[in-house]
């Protein structure tokens, strides 16, 4: 037993030294630098201070926090929206079901920075879509869709779909059939069939695209800097300018700690919602 142990132990040694050492204490540092006090031009001085908590809670950084949050959250929503059905139809498309995955990662194969160049050619004044509107005569004039907080939803929407699609793939290819044909058997429609049985069961797989969606999409800033030309701001364009260009690495560590928390509150109470509703639907 106590060999097995062991075994064990240093089997996992390689992953917690790579969390203690890339983890736990960069996380650490970023704790202890945010309670220190700022000198100036990214000096530190190791007195307790709370200046930057302070002025992290002042009211322009407050209204970045949530911007951050609601913009993520809509755009993981319409991952959700979008990223189930296609899901579900590489799950039941047979033998295109490989190149619909293929296609699925080939935007991972290209850096994120390329892609969002190509959205600001078509979101331009003078850009693709609108040039099409305008011959289809839907529109007389063009929209604008750059530095917009549109831009910043499609930005995030299209950097970050397949971390919903993938996930959501693995749960429906995994589901049993047969729950399906039991209920089919029971006299329940399709409509009935999917919100009863389909989706709860594969909602693990959604819950999952969910976090890996979110996290990412509330702390990015190249969407922003990039669509909006940095003037609508998310939490992780505070957080570089703190850093870089305010030099102050109190605040940039407060904020990012305070992000930290926030994320992991939302993502606690978005498991805990579920998986009432998981015991809710087990009783009717």
């Amino acid at each position: 037993m106590v060999r097995n142990i062991k075994a064990a132990y240093l089997m996992l040694s390689p992953t917690i030294i790579w969390l203690l050492a890339f983890l736990v204490v960069p996380v650490a540092m970023i704790a202890i630098i945010s309670f220190t006090t700022n000198t100036g031009f990214g000096g530190i001085l190791y007195e307790f201070s709370t200046e930057a908590y302070t002025l992290a809670f002042s009211s322009l950084y407050a209204q970045a926090i949530w911007q951050s949050l609601w913009w993520a959250g809509l755009a993981t929503l319409s991952c959700v929206l979008i990223g189930y059905p296609f899901a579900y139809f590489i799950a039941h498309a047979g033998k295109w079901k490989n190149l619909l995955l293929l296609l699925v990662m080939i935007p991972f194969w290209t850096n994120l920075l390329i892609r969002l160049y190509s959205w600001i050619i078509l979101m331009n004044n003078q850009g693709a879509i609108n040039n099409l509107l305008i011959k289809l005569g839907i529109i007389s004039e063009p929209i604008t869709m750059l530095y917009t907080p549109f831009a910043v939803i499609i930005g995030l929407v299209y950097g970050f779909l397949p971390f919903m699609i993938l996930p959501i793939y693995a749960s429906i290819e995994q589901l049993n059939q047969s729950y399906l044909e039991a209920a089919e058997d029971l006299g329940a429609n399709p409509v009935r069939t999917f919100f009863r049985v389909t989706l709860p069961l594969t909602f693990p797989g959604v819950l999952s695209g969910i976090v890996m969606t979110f996290v990412p999409a509330v702390s990015v800033f190249v969407v922003t800097d990039l669509l909006t030309g940095g003037r609508l701001l998310m939490i992780g364009n505070v957080i570089k300018d703190a850093f870089l260009v305010e030099m102050n690495w109190q605040l940039g560590s407060a904020i990012s700690l305070l992000l930290m928390a926030l994320v992991l509150i939302s993502i606690v109470i978005l498991m805990k919602f579920t998986s009432k509703n998981n015991e809710t639907s087990s009783f009717m």
